[in-house]
């Protein structure tokens, strides 16, 4: 197998673990690996963690002897060079078991079969977002076999989590998740993943069509960019990394990110991981849920599968919706108390506070001259309570070249390289983020502008035009925090 100019060479729990009286033993305790997870605000990849967990040999062969025959979902995506991103609305969707996939990804077109109409050259295959209680309902005793403790959530295993499998170049569209953060565990096959941090959202250009709960969509197909339509793309910082069997990935809230396989078959199992600020995000989705809804529906209301992902089949009507709104509402007051609304909001405007603060003084510190001592000590020590190492690597932003014309274990734009044993040279990480604020706000006032190529007086605005303002995250971030204002 060719070496991947992404990856990261991972040897197996010899090559980073150590040993006590002949066992290996992990390189993060759970508590450790839980703080790390809670307080890392950049995706890293954690190595040697996973290596004794049963789940490591879930292979798709293993899993269709144990899946004995289950009829399963795939989605049928084109291989192709699209600048406009395959959303699940557009792909088609076979019922088939996981013998016969295998067949078919063995490239023997002549078979009959549910896959007969896919010649296997043009198109992949993809068993996305199969949670496991919905798939393993009849085997529960395979919960087991992932275990999510050893990253410090006692009790979490397969109950909580999905299942991923797919061909070479099956992919997810590029999108944020709103609520949580994600641990993605590397079974079989590799994956390489583009990520983006959230201060990057408006050169995402951000869509709520087609409609997923929790799922903001880019309209960008990140792989194969239209920066003529989208100009102000180009600004944003890519971060790209490929994950290998037996790696572990945390993806922190609220980062984009579009996943492809680049191995004939993959297998990764994910879970998400509930964060405080899920209960006010739960209150912007279902602000979205009702907005996107009405208006969708009063345009067209015998066609929700044009725009509805088809993950999602809960009732749409108004009324439901409303009531989802209140249940969210009524659940963030249940969670913190009327009075400790009050005490986190002003919490959290502290909080930001401070950060810009903070990232004012290190901005003030790149443009003093070197050699005062006290600035130099500061960085020195944040540098020393680096968590990262050869068993924690952090992904860092790269170059926009293509894949093959990278070095490295990471692609890297030259100041912000991190190595695989955690030594830094140049910036901290977070030095480019303040730099990036101020072009974040101008380019959310400009994205209207990029999405249409007729001139002011012609343009027409569409439903979703208006969608995509009304639930821009921005926007519904405010309308969540005044429907909680005025509930107090």
């Amino acid at each position: 197998m060719a070496a991947d100019a992404g990856a990261i060479t991972d040897a197996g729990p010899a090559s980073g673990a150590g040993e006590v009286e002949g066992k290996c033993v992990k390189p993060f305790t759970p508590e450790k690996a839980k703080e790390i997870i809670m307080s890392l605000q950049q995706p890293a990849v954690f190595c040697n963690m996973v290596f004794d967990w049963p789940a490591r040999n879930w292979t798709a062969k293993h899993l269709s002897e144990v899946l004995h025959g289950k009829q399963i979902r795939f989605r049928m995506g084109m291989k192709s060079t699209d600048p406009v991103p395959q959303f699940e609305t557009t792909c088609s969707y076979v019922e088939a078991t996981l013998e016969e996939f295998l067949t078919w990804n063995c490239d023997q077109s002549s078979i009959s079969g549910p896959f007969r109409d896919y010649d296997h050259s043009k198109f992949w295959a993809y068993a996305d977002y199969k949670y496991f209680i919905n798939l393993f309902e009849d085997k529960t005793d395979v919960f087991q076999d992932v275990i999510w403790s050893d990253f410090g959530f006692p009790g979490r295993n397969g109950r909580e989590s999905t299942l991923w499998i797919g061909s070479m170049g099956a992919h997810t569209p590029c999108h944020l998740d709103s609520y949580g953060c994600n641990l993605v565990f590397q079974v079989q096959g590799r994956k390489r993943w583009h990520l983006f941090p959230p201060e990057d959202t408006p050169f995402l250009y951000p869509t709520r069509i087609p409609y997923e709960e929790s799922s903001v969509f880019s309209k960008i197909n990140v792989v194969n960019p239209d920066v003529k339509r989208f100009p102000q793309f180009q600004k944003a910082r890519r971060h790209m990394v490929t994950l290998s069997p037996g790696q572990v990935l945390f993806v922190p809230r609220h980062w984009w990110h579009y996943v492809e396989s680049i191995d004939s078959v993959t297998v990764s199992i994910n879970s998400w991981i509930e964060l405080e600020e899920d209960h006010q995000a739960r209150v912007e989705e279902a602000v979205t849920r009702v907005l996107v809804c009405a208006l969708k529906t009063a345009e067209n209301p015998h066609n929700t599968r044009a725009w509805l992902n088809p993950t999602e089949v809960e009732e749409t009507s108004h009324e439901v919706n409303c009531r989802y709104l209140n249940g969210a509402v009524s659940a963030f007051f249940d969670h913190y108390g009327t009075s400790q609304v009050v005490e986190t909001q002003a919490l959290r405007t502290n909080r930001e506070h401070r950060i810009k603060e903070e990232l004012n003084v290190h901005n003030h510190m790149e443009a003093e001259p070197t050699g005062r001592p006290s600035l130099t000590s500061g960085t020195v020590k944040q540098e020393a309570a680096s968590p990262f190492g050869p068993d924690l690597v952090p992904v860092i932003p790269s170059s926009q070249e293509p894949p093959s014309e990278r070095g490295g274990i990471f692609e890297r734009d030259g100041e912000d390289f991190v190595g695989k044993n955690g030594g830094r040279s140049g910036k901290l990480h977070y030095t480019k983020r303040q730099r990036m604020v101020s072009e974040s706000e101008n380019a959310a006032v400009e994205q209207t502008a990029s999405n249409s190529t007729l001139a002011p007086s012609q343009t027409f605005i569409s439903t979703d035009d208006l969608l995509d303002c009304l639930v821009n995250p921005q926007v519904t971030r405010i309308v969540a925090q005044l429907l909680i204002q005025r509930s107090l």
